[in-house]
Parts: C-alpha cells; sequence; structure tokens
C-alpha cells in the first residue's frame, strides 16, 4: 500500500508523507514522532531545537542569493486525529497508517489518514532535505498536540525565533487563503448520580445511532451533519416519555473536536410495551433517515436485545440527564454579521457519558468574538449544571483577528492569481489554528494559512486529493522564492 503512495507526485512529499504515517503520532503522545523529527533535522546536518514541550525548531540557511531576504516560517502540527471505524480493528499506538490509492485520492482504510497536518509535515520535510529548491533562511515549526489543545502553540516561548513571515500548512481548502481564525474552549460538567435496581418486567436492549458523516467540528459545523449524541438522546428521551424506558448507560463520541458519529446506550422497556417499542424505533429510523438523508446518507438506528443491567438511573437524574442533553446548544450559535458566510460562534456536543454511577458531558466552543465565544460557554454551564454537574472550563485559546492588507497576503493572492488564473477565497475560518497563539508570541510576525483539499478531516472519511496536492506543492515553491 505504501509503495503506491511513494509513487505519486511529486516524489519527495509523498515519500516523507509515507515515512511520517509509518510512525503512530496520537495527541499527547507524540514522543516517537518527535523523535522521528529530530532524527531527520540531524541526519540532514541542520541545528535542531526540541523546546521544552516537545515542539521541534529545524533551521535551514538560505540557498545562494536569497540570503538577504526575510527569515520564514514553515509550520505544522505532529499530531494526528485517531478515529476509525467501529468494526475496524486497529491500534493507533502500535499500528502505522494503512493507506490507499482511490483514482485522484489517497484515504486510510478504515482509520483517519493524518493528511491533516501530516501533508504539511511531509511538504516540510522535503524542503528541508532539498538541494536544489530555491528559499530564503527557513525556520521550521513541528509543534505538538494542536488537536486536543494546542498546547504545543501554547508552550512555545517569545525569543524562540527570527522569522518576520509564517506560512501555516493546516488549510484543507487549495482555492482557500486563510487569514484569521477562531478562538475555543472546553466546556466539561461531570458529576455522580445515584443508580437503583433494574425494575422487573422488563426488555434490554442496545440502542444506538451510528453511521453519520461526522468530520470537524469547526470546519463542518455549517453544514449541518448530525450528531449521534443529540440523535441518541432524542430517541431515548421520547421514548422514555412514551414507554417508561429506563437508562442503565449511555456512551457518544470521543474527541472534542471531532462532530460525534456513534452513541450507544443500554436501556430497558417494559416487556408489556416491547412491541410497541420496536413499531415506533421503525418510525424514528424513517424520520432520521429523511431528515439526514443529505448530510448523513449512511445514517443507522440500533436497535437489539441486551443482556440484562443490574441497575439503571434513578429516576429523577434521569429525567434531568436526558432533558439536559436534549437543551445542550449544538451547531451554529451566529453567524458573523460582518464577514459573509462565516460562522461566528458554535457549539460541539462532543462526548456524553454515564456509566456506573458517574457522567460527563463534555463540548468545544469556538468564536471569533471572545466575548460571544464565553457568553454561550456560560449558557452551557448553566444548562449542565440543571443535572448537577460540575462544570469546568479548559484548554481556552484566542482567535486570530485577519489582516487582509498585509504584505504577506498581498503577495500570496499574487501569486495565486498569476499560477491558477483566479482570485483565491481569501477568508477566515471557524477552525482554532495555531497562527492566532503563535501571533500572542510573536505579534510582529505576519501569517497565513493554506493547503490541499482535504475532505473528512477528524472522521475515518479523510481523504487528499493527488493533484490537489501537486498544485499545492508549486504554490508553496513559487511562494519561497518571492515572500
Amino acid at each position: 500500500m505504501s509503495q503506491a503512495i511513494r509513487n505519486l507526485e511529486p516524489r519527495e512529499l509523498w515519500n516523507y508523507f509515507a515515512d511520517l504515517n509509518a510512525v503512530p503520532r496520537p495527541s499527547k503522545k507524540e514522543e516517537r514522532v518527535i523523535e522521528f523529527i529530530k532524527n531527520f533535522g540531524k541526519k540532514l546536518g541542520l541545528p535542531v531545537k526540541v523546546d521544552k514541550v516537545g515542539n521541534v525548531i529545524i533551521t535551514k540557511p538560505a540557498t545562494k542569493g536569497m540570503e538577504g531576504k526575510a527569515t520564514l516560517l514553515l509550520q505544522s502540527h505532529l499530531d494526528m486525529v485517531h478515529q476509525k471505524n467501529a468494526d475496524t480493528k486497529f491500534d493507533f499506538d502500535k499500528e502505522g497508517i494503512k493507506m490507499l490509492v482511490e483514482g485522484d485520492w489517497v484515504r486510510a482504510d478504515g482509520t483517519t489518514l493524518g493528511a491533516d497536518n501530516g501533508i504539511g509535515v511531509a511538504s516540510i520535510m522535503a524542503i528541508l532535505e532539498s538541494k536544489t529548491i530555491p528559499h530564503p533562511p527557513i525556520e521550521a515549526l513541528f509543534t505538538i498536540d494542536e488537536e486536543t489543545g494546542l498546547t504545543g502553540a501554547k508552550g512555545l516561548k517569545g525569543g524562540l525565533l527570527n522569522a518576520k513571515y509564517m506560512l501555516n500548512l493546516d488549510t484543507e481548502d487549495d482555492r482557500e487563503l486563510t487569514i484569521g481564525c477562531a478562538g475555543g474552549i472546553d466546556v466539561t460538567g461531570e458529576g455522580k448520580y445515584r443508580q437503583e435496581p433494574t425494575p422487573a418486567g422488563m426488555t434490554a436492549y442496545k440502542i444506538g445511532i451510528k453511521g453519520l458523516t461526522g468530520g470537524h467540528s469547526g470546519t463542518d459545523i455549517h453544514l449541518g451533519r448530525g450528531n449521534a449524541n443529540k440523535l441518541c438522546n432524542r430517541i431515548l428521551s421520547s421514548a422514555a416519555a412514551q414507554f417508561g424506558l429506563r437508562v442503565s448507560s449511555m456512551d457518544g463520541g470521543s474527541l472534542r473536536n471531532a462532530i460525534p458519529r456513534e452513541c450507544f446506550a443500554t436501556a430497558v422497556v417494559p416487556s408489556a410495551k416491547a412491541a410497541d417499542f420496536q413499531t415506533f424505533i421503525k418510525n424514528e429510523t424513517a424520520a432520521l433517515k429523511a431528515e439526514y438523508a443529505t448530510t448523513d446518507p449512511d445514517l443507522a438506528v440500533v436497535c437489539e436485545a441486551s443482556e440484562m443491567p443490574s441497575t439503571v438511573l434513578a429516576l429523577p437524574f434521569q429525567k434531568k440527564f436526558l432533558a439536559v442533553v436534549y437543551a445542550c446548544p449544538n451547531g451554529i450559535h451566529r453567524m458573523s454579521p460582518d464577514v459573509e458566510d462565516l460562522v461566528q460562534t458554535s457549539n460541539n456536543l462532543s462526548r456524553v457519558l454515564v456509566k456506573e454511577g458517574q457522567f460527563t458531558i463534555q463540548c468545544l466552543t469556538r468564536g471569533s468574538v471572545n466575548s460571544e465565544k464565553m457568553d454561550l460557554a456560560h449558557a452551557i454551564r448553566a444548562t449542565m449544571q440543571l443535572a448537577g454537574a460540575k462544570v469546568k472550563f479548559g484548554n481556552e485559546y484566542p482567535g486570530w483577528a485577519p489582516n487582509p492588507s498585509s504584505h504577506i497576503v498581498k503577495v500570496m493572492s499574487s501569486i495565486f492569481e498569476e499560477l491558477f488564473n483566479e482570485k483565491p477565497h481569501v477568508y477566515a475560518c471557524h477552525a482554532g489554528l495555531e497562527c492566532g497563539i503563535v501571533g500572542q508570541h510573536y505579534p510582529d510576525m505576519q501569517m497565513i494559512s493554506f493547503g490541499p483539499n482535504i475532505r473528512g478531516a477528524h472522521s475515518p472519511d479523510e481523504k487528499v486529493q493527488i493533484s490537489s496536492v501537486q498544485k499545492y506543492w508549486g504554490f508553496l515553491l513559487r511562494a519561497l522564492k518571492e515572500i
């Protein structure tokens, strides 16, 4: 599988991508990939630094004739989101990504691909290794833990870098030049609840939602895709009201920045109402498939026999919990009144877990206007508290204010128009990019973000377009000459 990848053009980029994807690199477990990048720089004979948090910085002098140009920072993150299909057997901590070429696309076999941000990392590696690519003085910054808190960028200290301009290679559409991004904050509610013995005369079921499209909770939030936590809770709430369903456990979602694709619950229903409950499930399945036919064509509702659980949620808590999940905001909160088609504030109900007397509800709230972002976070906290949760805020990071008149934006836009005979889409995105945090440490550094077409990031449907990587590579090499 990897040999087919290695034969793609540009070979130097794809070969480094294959090398990188052979190294397990989950967020917060980047020790192996840090060592991989550090050894790569040392083998090239280039100066290598690893800072206190694990970011790797490799510097390379300018090619002949470009020594007088301003230093350019190339930046990408080393970690990747680990998601797999429920029926895929794969150990992210031990195995390298299994890649496939399908027409004009590269994808993985049932898992995330790691093109986010592995294509960017591989690009920088190819530039650092090359003896023929013209470039100014380069600082290469490989950050850690972008996907679960941006802690690498947060831990970066001022004074380590000298670059005047920064190219962040972490945008997922080759028509776009990103010049701003949203900030974010985690809102997590946790607590304990009382259990009680499962009533007699019940039939047990495993109930759930699977097959949703999922995706990035920032860049895909405007697409209206289903959230498995919300949809599963919708079924449970309605069945509780109609049939006296009692919940024993519920487990949905995984990563804070991924739209939940699956959620499952164990519940019991009075045996006398089991037939009516089965009819209800058929009707709910038809309704949901109709509602989400466009955004989530593979949506499936699970309802199958289960072992009888020994306990269920105490009824007063069950009512509160289901109501809180029902009421928790999800999706777009407000569109920008100033920037066309930009989501200004949103929330992703990313994780729901209630089991064995303890519960967790987790959200990632995003916003390009900090005051509005925090107002929504406070509203979510108030909602969670209705279930008795202790709520904490964490992993807050700033947005990146766009500056469309900056030199780097003008130069990159001009190059794009010349190469592709069209204007780029210059915009601010509703995702968390490291630019905002790096900009706090280096406020005079001008930044821009771009990349090839990547679809389905943060889900097992992730894929990267081969022809787009070629387009992006040519754009990047031209930028090295002209910035």
